[in-house]
């Protein structure tokens, strides 16, 4: 089980010390999990292995927004002031994102010849 946590942190770790390195735009663990993604492909056996442990993770996933719900209480005075900026951006993004996904989902659909 140790191991299995380790190939995960291990490749957080390369992704956070290229990124520091480089100066990159891209976020470390984005780049960690990329370089996960890339084992994993080259690796097959490693899924088995790094399954139990993602899906554990996977399933204890909410306790990531604690710490965004305490920054949000710990700014409650400037949700006040930048309160409608921040909702427009949020119903933007989000409608963005929608659309985004339609579009791909109707371009996929198109793509592989699927009927309606």
């Amino acid at each position: 089980m140790i191991v299995n946590i380790a190939i995960l942190l291990v490749c957080q770790l390369i992704g956070e010390a290229t990124t520091r390195a480089l100066d990159a735009p891209v976020p470390g663990p984005v780049l960690g999990l990329a370089l996960l993604l890339g084992t994993l492909a080259l690796r097959p056996a490693f899924v088995p292995r790094v399954a139990p442990v993602a899906n554990g993770l996977l399933a204890h996933l909410s306790l990531l927004f604690v710490p965004a719900g305490v920054g949000v209480v710990a700014h409650l005075d400037r949700l006040g002031s930048e309160g409608p900026a921040l909702l427009v951006a949020l119903l933007g993004s989000t409608v963005a994102t929608l659309a985004v996904t339609a579009g791909v989902f109707v371009g996929l659909r198109r793509l592989i010849g699927a009927k309606p």
